[in-house]
Parts: structure tokens; sequence; C-alpha cells
């Protein structure tokens, strides 16, 4: 969000539509990353809920490893590949070797992101949720300090604020992994260099049957906003650029979401674990209760203050009547985000990846790439019917979650 701001009033459209599709190309190398470090804090809290302490190490060191070697995969095949999939995306010609050097920071500087996921997942998984919080707080404060530096005063552009988010992330990740190794005796874990040596087949299998569902899921959004936007970016750099913006005041909603996701499966999967299957529906209407809420305060602010917030990000005029016409959007992205939240929780927690797999090919790709072509081009609704299309797919999770806790199978995730 940082990163529009600045640009957005330092370089205006061009730069906002830099950061938006270059963003894009960035986030979806990040699929396997988010995916396999949420499904590690799940069996990382079944362990801790079944009392297996022994065996947290060994899983550390075998997830540590094998996430690494992916993220600088990745990161090449990602250099490589970085004009194509802007191409693809139809990057406006007046923003493209902007979004380019944006990009292509990001993915270089990518095998830090993945390791402060990585560490955040354990230490989450672990029931540590302040550390995590205190190490991105840290990272936020240097992005913003940096992004002032780079792009506001030396000018370098939207590559200025890649470097910043990168930097950032490098630091974050430093004081994590600090934290984790001084603490391992606090948090009732002991782990060696053999366990970053010798990968555990067994606990890999479990790591895969679970990570590859939840990294379908993220991959499969990821690929589907990828398609949207590309339409979305056809209709010019004014629809690019406030794409961009829409994108990070709807990041709000959807981290509050991910936040409770996340903190919900790790005690969903500690309460699984320890077969205490009462606290299971407490938690999910918990998160509801908070989410919907949260929900409600930002439709009302946005609905009342639509000049002001999206002012934020910039002073053109042409994008912020499209912010007029995002409106009801808006609010129905927030409200799919907060219904999202309880449903994914339980279904992460259990453990369950084929229910884990048909959301992710429900929700990230038949309807979210369906919806939005349906309303995008089939009543010609152009680039507010993509945008709505993938609004409305954002409920898949709540109906796949509901039938799921009802049936009860989920009951079946312990360790």
């Amino acid at each position: 969000m940082v990163d529009m701001i600045v640009v957005g009033n330092i370089m205006g459209d061009v730069g906002l539509s830099a950061v938006a599709v270059g963003g894009d190309i960035s986030n979806i190398l990040l699929f396997l990353g988010m995916g396999f470090a949420n499904a590690g804090q799940v069996i990382i809290a079944q362990y801790l809920g079944a009392g297996k302490k022994e065996q947290i190490g060994r899983f550390i060191g075998t997830m540590t490893t094998v996430l690494t070697i992916a993220a600088l995969v990745l990161s090449v095949m990602g250099i490589v590949f970085c004009k194509e999939l802007l191409n693809w995306m139809n990057a406006p010609d007046e923003s493209f070797h902007e979004a380019l050097a944006y990009s292509n920071i990001c993915i270089v500087g990518m095998v830090f992101i993945y390791g402060y996921n990585i560490m955040s997942a354990i230490l989450r998984g672990l029931g540590d949720a302040k550390h995590p919080f205190l190490f991105v707080s840290f990272a936020a404060v240097m992005n913003i300090i940096l992004d002032i530096v780079f792009v506001a005063g030396l000018s370098v552009g939207a590559g200025g604020a890649a470097l910043a988010t990168v930097i950032s992330q490098c630091f974050s990740f430093a004081l994590s992994v600090v934290f984790l190794y001084r603490s391992r005796g606090k948090l009732g874990f002991e782990i060696h260099r053999r366990d970053f040596m010798h990968i555990d087949r067994k606990m890999l299998s479990d790591l895969t049957k679970l990570g590859i569902p939840m990294a379908i899921k993220s991959a499969s959004i990821q690929f589907s906003k990828l398609f949207v936007n590309s339409w979305i970016n056809s209709y010019g750099v004014a629809v690019s650029a406030f794409a961009g913006i829409a994108n990070k005041v709807n990041s709000i909603s959807n981290l509050m979401s991910n936040s409770l996701n996340t903190a919900g499966s790790s005690m969903v999967g500690q309460n699984i674990g320890a077969r205490t299957y009462k606290r299971v529906p407490k938690i999910a209407l918990t998160i509801a209760g908070v989410t919907l809420t949260i929900a409600a305060i930002m439709s009302v602010l946005v609905c009342s203050f639509p000049e002001q917030i999206f002012g934020i990000f910039t002073k053109e005029a042409g994008t912020l009547i499209i912010a007029e016409e995002y409106l009801p959007i808006a609010v129905t992205i927030f409200f799919g985000s907060a219904c999202r939240a309880p449903a994914n929780a339980v279904i992460n927690g259990s453990g369950n990846y084929k229910v884990n797999f048909a959301t992710a090919i429900l929700d990230g790709i038949i309807l979210r790439i369906g919806l939005s072509v349906l309303f995008g081009l089939g009543f010609r609704m152009n680039y507010l019917g993509f945008w709505l299309g993938d609004a409305l797919a954002g409920f898949t999770p709540m109906f796949i979650g509901f039938v799921f806790y009802v049936s009860g199978t989920w009951k079946a995730g312990k360790r």
C-alpha cells in the first residue's frame, strides 16, 4: 500500500499501473511458499496439540529446505519469463518498463519473502502470534522510510519501491530467524543441522498432501486474478491504475480475513490434535463475528468517504471517477472476505487436503474466471463486470465450509 501511495503521488497513473501489474507478476510466484507455509503451520499446530513436540524440529528442517530450493527455482523462472508475463497481462505501453523493473526486483528478493513466511508460519503454529507481528511491523516502517528515500528522494521510480520492499523483507526475515533459533528451548522444540540436510520423507509426504491443495488454492486465485486483470489492463492506463488502488484497498479486508483465518487454523488444528472438538465451532463463530464487524465498518467508511480514501493514492480525475463506480463491488468484496475466514479456518485446520483442493478449483478457477467472463463479456459490463465476477466468487469457501462442517468429517483431521 505504501508503494502505491508514494509512487502514485510522485509518478501518477503510470507509476500506479506499474506497481499494480508488476505486483501481480511477483505475487503469482509466491503461491508455493504461501500454500506450503500455511500447511506447515497447521501440521506444527497438530503436532503441538497431540503432544508430539519431538517431531517439530525435524519437520521444520524438512519444510525449510524444500521451500528454499523452490524459491530459488521460481526466482530464476520468473526473471526468464517476466517480459512474456507482462505482455500476457496486457501491461500498458506507458508503464511497461517501470512494471518490468518493479517485478524483476521483487522476484530477485523472493527468497527473503519465502523465508519470512516460513518463519512466521512456524511461530504461529507454535502459538506465538506476537513476534511475527512485531517483525512485519518493523518491515512496514522500514518500507515506508525507504519508499520515500528511493522514490521521492532519489527518483528511482517503481523499481525503487520494489527495492524498498525487498530490503525491508530481508531484515524482517533475519530478525525472525535469529529469534526462532534463540527461543527454540522456550518454544518447546529442538533443531539440529542434520534436520536441514536429511529430508524426512514421511513428513515431506504430509506437507505435500496438505501443501499442494493450499498452494493450488493460492495459485489458482492468483492466476485467475492475472486473467481478470489482463482484461482490465486492456481498457487503458487509468483503469489499470485504479485496479492497483482497488486491490490495495481490498487487501485491507483480505489481510484481516487471512490473519483471522491463519490464527483460527492453528487453533482448530491444535484442538483437533487434542480431540477437543467442542471448541472448533466457537472458534469459527468468533472469527465470523470479528470479520463481519470489520466488513461493515469498512463498507461504511469507503461509501462515506470515497474521495478521501481513494484520493490518498492519486489526484487524477479520470481515475477517481472509476472509484465511484467501484463502490458496490468494494462492499461485496469486504463481505466475501469476512465470510471466507471462518470457513477456511475449519477447512485448513482440519488438514483435509481433498476439501482444500475442491475449494481451490471452484473458488480459484471455475467460478472466479467463469463469473468474471459472464459479467464482463456476457453481460457487457466491461471492467466492472470482471471485478464483480471476481468479488462474487469470494463467497465460494463459505458454502463449501458450511457443508464440510455439517458433515462432521473435519474431526478426522487429527494426527
